[in-house]
């Protein structure tokens, strides 16, 4: 299942590419030995990204999945950052208290059910510093609105490119209103003020992926 999601993902790299290199900027200016939470960390890519580019920030990944962690400790340690890295099995709520300078959930929230989506934000929240840096990309979009149509037309181009079938395609929306928790992107910027955060900053959009990143007041 792990090994399918990885080469499923492989369509958006240009898309998860960019993201990460946004957010590597988005947190250059986090101390020299960082400590990053990532929640919901799947197979490793974000943590990948960011181990790269700043050798002496340390992580912590914490993912439900085993199967997903599983494949992200072996690609971890063949990167050679493995020894830098902290791999815990749960959900946002079960990570450590740290205090860690940054949280990091990138292509998550989504999944969660917008009645956990408080607690999902409360959680991160309270693991960081005072002012330290929350960043976070999902599916956002108006599904009510009336461009949503033709933005629904747009994504299934990139559900195409992931390997969708007719069969998926036709399906998506139902997918998008009843399996996942899309929020409009007004009501997540209001759970994060809501959760403790400072006004949530718009750095990245692809289509119906957006992200965000704020501080903690």
């Amino acid at each position: 299942m792990a090994d399918a999601y990885d080469r499923r993902n492989r369509g958006l790299a240009p898309i998860s590419d960019n993201l990460h290199f946004l957010t590597q900027l988005v947190l250059a200016d986090l101390p020299r030995e960082a400590r990053l939470l990532c929640v919901g960390v799947g197979t490793g890519a974000e943590i990948l990204a960011l181990a790269r580019a700043r050798p002496d920030w340390s992580f912590v990944g914490i993912d439900p999945s085993a199967e997903m962690l599983g494949v992200g400790r072996v690609r971890l340690e063949q990167a050679g950052v493995l020894q830098r890295c902290r791999l815990l099995q749960g959900y946002a709520e079960d990570a450590p208290e740290g205090p860690f300078d940054a949280a990091v959930s990138l292509l998550v929230a989504h999944f969660i059910n917008r009645s956990e989506r408080p607690a999902f934000y409360r959680a991160i929240h309270s693991r960081l510093r005072p002012g330290g840096r929350f960043v976070s990309a999902e599916i956002s979009c108006d599904l009510e609105a009336a461009e949503f149509p033709p933005m629904l037309e747009d994504w299934k181009q990139v559900q195409k490119v992931m390997g969708a079938t007719p069969d998926s395609l036709a399906k998506l929306e139902m997918m998008m209103r009843n399996t996942l928790s899309v929020l409009n992107p007004s009501e997540t910027e209001a759970l994060w003020r809501k959760a403790g955060f400072e006004t949530p900053i718009s750095f990245f959009q692809a289509f119906m992926i957006r992200g965000w990143h704020a501080t903690r007041r």
